[in-house]
């Protein structure tokens, strides 16, 4: 069979990949649309997942194709103009909890084909729960302003400039990976901020730190290669690092199932983001000289045995500590919440039985945790912030997904 070309990005995706159907349920994996779109031990596709937002939660809608629950009545035009649009088949604002803002760059044969994917799904009778969303923002009409402010339709162009494989990641990391939804602060309006792109910041409500993305000498994934970030999303774990909450999850249903082609083209772009300036030292916190004096001793006794003296790691089996981005992020809730909940790598076909890491909160009180985190981001070539008790605390009882 003739492969099938992205006609603006001039390269092959998937063998056999003139198969509409086989190309859609390839591209809604790429775009990780199960983990919103399938509830706890649901059906998948059918909807019924909440998802927490700042403003109040917002439940996921039926993507199987039942005729009054799902999409059987909606048409490809339908479809397209919700991820292009962020309009509902009765031409309502979507709230941006669905990523539309990046979806809009999906070409139309890609939606297309995501769509006929989807309608061979069984069918699902599983009637949308209603939106609990906050006073004044369950009042829908407040999305035309919002999205005149925050929101522009258009789907991604090509840079002739640029070689295919460049254009290729840019299209999925800016489109259907929706990269920036997570790996970019929000402002208060709940916009995810576009310039500096992909630069880092909070999960709302997941209380999660999505890291810079760029791999420059000051970015987030400074002195990663392209090697790196290809294993790392192929499964789970790199030399560099390990996917842990939110990321591991992403890797888990989504990108160790993508092509190495694709996965290549993903590292490509990553590797082109420009350099951020450089982080500004974060402030002195009371006591920190003593808090990394006291956790360098809950180190040695508690964490070297497999992270080693050096922070290096070992192996395959323990990831390094030193220039680790989950242990040197701005805001230490990443590493604060490995070391009290313990971390969780994937369980992929390159990791098929992936170590863990115990979790700390029942043996090490908030000075302990406080401490030993302090001295980590610190030691070695860390050059990252101490962090408090308080920070401890506040992030001691916060619940895992």
């Amino acid at each position: 069979m003739k492969a099938f070309l992205f006609a603006c990005l001039g390269i092959t995706t998937i063998a056999h990949a003139d198969d509409i159907v086989e190309r859609g349920r390839y591209l809604a994996t790429a775009g990780d649309c199960a983990s919103c779109h399938t509830a706890r031990n649901g059906k998948p596709f059918a909807g019924g997942r909440v998802i927490a937002t700042p403003f109040g939660p917002i439940p996921a809608p039926n993507l199987t194709p039942d005729a009054e629950t799902g999409i059987g009545g909606w048409s490809a035009d339908d479809f397209f103009h919700a991820l292009h649009e962020g309009k509902g088949r009765d031409g309502t604002s979507l709230y941006p909890a669905f990523p539309f803002t990046s979806y809009t760059k999906v070409t139309r044969a890609d939606c297309d084909a995501i769509f006929a994917w989807l309608k061979t799904l069984p069918a699902v009778r599983q009637p949308a729960l209603p939106d609990t969303l906050r006073f004044p923002y369950r009042m829908r009409w407040l999305m035309g302003p919002w999205r005149t402010i925050f929101f522009d339709a258009g789907e991604y162009v090509a840079d002739a400039s640029r070689p295919a494989s460049w254009n290729r990641g840019a299209y999925l990391v800016q489109g259907l990976g929706h990269c920036n939804e997570c790996h970019a602060r929000r402002n208060s309006f709940g916009a995810p901020v576009t310039e500096p792109f992909l630069a880092g910041g909070i999960i709302p409500v997941q209380n999660w730190y999505a890291p810079d993305l760029s791999m420059g000498v000051n970015g987030g994934l400074a002195g990663w290669s392209e090697a790196d970030v290809v294993t790392l999303l192929k499964t789970g774990r790199s030399s560099r690092g390990t996917a842990l909450g939110p990321m591991a999850d992403v890797v888990m249903k989504s990108t160790r199932h993508l092509t190495d082609d694709d996965l290549a083209a993903i590292a490509t772009y990553l590797k082109s983001l420009p350099d951020p300036e450089p982080r500004k030292p974060g402030e002195s916190i009371a006591g920190a000289k003593d808090l990394v004096a006291n956790g360098r001793g809950t180190y040695e006794r508690q964490c070297a045995a497999c992270h080693g003296d050096d922070g290096r790691g070992k192996g395959d089996a323990y990831p390094p500590l030193d220039r680790n981005p989950t242990v040197t992020d701005p805001t230490g809730i990443n590493v604060i919440r490995a070391v009290l909940s313990g971390g969780f790598s994937p369980a992929t076909e390159g990791n098929p039985r992936p170590y863990s890491m115990p979790p700390f909160s029942q043996r090490l009180d908030d000075d302990e945790v406080a401490g030993v985190v302090s001295y980590i981001r610190q030691a070695w070539s860390n050059k990252a912030s101490a962090v408090s008790p308080g920070d401890v605390r506040a992030y001691r009882s916060v619940p895992g997904e």
